[in-house]
């Protein structure tokens, strides 16, 4: 049996190694496969694990293939974050989506989103719901309660309905399976098994993640360097600022803001809160401005499909599956980086390059052509 995970290890953490347990323990004979974002991630934050530590993290877990989702996937709301990642696993012919669930109730999760594929009431409760100011996540969520009385707020439940309505619209023959998530997403206190944004935080104030992480995450975890982000933001912005609207997100007059700010702005939080609407969360803007930080057009973004795979890493029951989907694969399969194979791979190659400037380490540019992938 094929099982998919669908991740962004941002960091690696306990309730990883939990995650990957339990589909052991469940299911002891199967082969885990890992579709996985790279250097920035669908909340529009910079990874403080690099593809390569990630890889290496991931084969020493039990995971035995690796597949990079493309940042034209990776980078975007969760649908299209869960359509890419889906659309691989169907490659790949699985059989299992497993993912972590507040709620633990695939059911629930499964009506829901059919509910919002094909209830025609729903798009128009959510259009009230933002035509009063409400912001999207909150709008979908209380249209969803009224329909179903399901009340679907927390970001795991949310995903998975992503995952599963990218399951019905690509008539994939994955079935989802929940695994109960053991802590609250928005607590950041650490504790064994803690959220990645409790321990993010914690790295941000330099503390010890020691008792949330294996140390294989410790030896690896990178500092982000937020100031260099920034600076390169603001120079992407002046360069472009007649032309912002051209980047994928940059949707209906928020350049404008973005032209008002970036001068003002002495920091990258600080340029945020000062974009920040009501109908342009946080996290919306984050993802905005690294479309913009690695010229992520929307010509670019028409029409998205999984056009290729990118193979990170593998073991021996990894390498079984490669050689099985050879024979039946319908697009290519990569492994080291190469010019011109694909525009998305070298839109990748480009973010690796900014990724680079952030972290300060040069040699990502070259792991890109000799590192992958990672064999164990």
């Amino acid at each position: 049996m094929r099982i998919g995970i669908i991740c962004e290890y941002n960091p690696f953490h306990n309730g990883h190694i939990y995650h990957i347990e339990k589909i052991k323990e469940k299911y002891p004979d199967s082969t885990i496969i890992l579709v996985m974002s790279s250097y920035f991630t669908e909340r529009g934050d910079i990874s403080v694990l690099d593809k390569k530590s990630k890889t290496k993290i991931a084969l020493e877990n039990n995971i035995d293939l690796i597949i990079e989702l493309p940042f034209v996937f990776a980078t975007q709301s969760a649908d299209t974050f869960a359509y890419g990642a889906i659309s691989i696993l169907n490659k790949l012919d699985v059989d299992l989506l497993i993912f972590g669930s507040e709620s633990d109730n695939v059911d629930a999760l499964k009506e829901t989103a059919l509910t919002e594929l094909e209830d025609t009431n729903y798009d128009n409760i959510v259009k009230d719901f933002l035509d009063e100011g409400t912001n999207y996540p909150t709008a979908l969520s209380k249209a969803l309660d009224i329909i179903t009385g399901y009340k679907i707020n927390k970001p795991n439940d949310l995903l998975g309905i992503s995952y599963i309505k990218a399951i019905i619209l690509t008539n994939s023959k994955i079935k989802p399976e929940t695994i109960k998530r053991t802590t609250d997403y928005h607590d950041l206190k650490l504790g064994n098994i803690s959220s990645a944004s409790a321990i993010r935080k914690a790295l941000n104030s330099k503390n010890d993640i020691s008792v949330s992480v294996p140390e294989i995450t410790k030896k690896y975890v990178r500092f982000i360097d937020e100031e260099m982000y920034f600076k390169l933001l603001k120079l992407k912005v002046i360069a472009d600022i007649d032309d912002l609207d051209i980047y994928q997100t940059v949707d209906e007059g928020i350049e404008n803001r973005v032209r008002k700010f970036i001068y003002k702005s002495k920091s990258l939080d600080e340029l945020i809160l000062n974009i920040k609407t009501k109908r342009y969360t946080y996290n919306k803007i984050r993802r905005m401005l690294i479309h913009i930080l690695c010229s992520f057009k929307k010509d670019d973004a028409k029409n998205l499909e999984i056009e290729y795979l990118r193979v990170l890493g593998f073991n021996n029951k990894g390498q079984k599956v490669l050689n099985n989907i050879k024979k039946e694969i319908d697009i290519p399969i990569y492994f080291n980086y190469k010019e011109k194979l694909n525009k998305y791979l070298d839109l990748d190659f480009k973010v690796a390059t900014i990724y680079s400037e952030i972290v300060s380490d040069s040699t990502i540019i070259e792991d890109e052509f000799k590192i992958f992938p990672i064999k164990k």
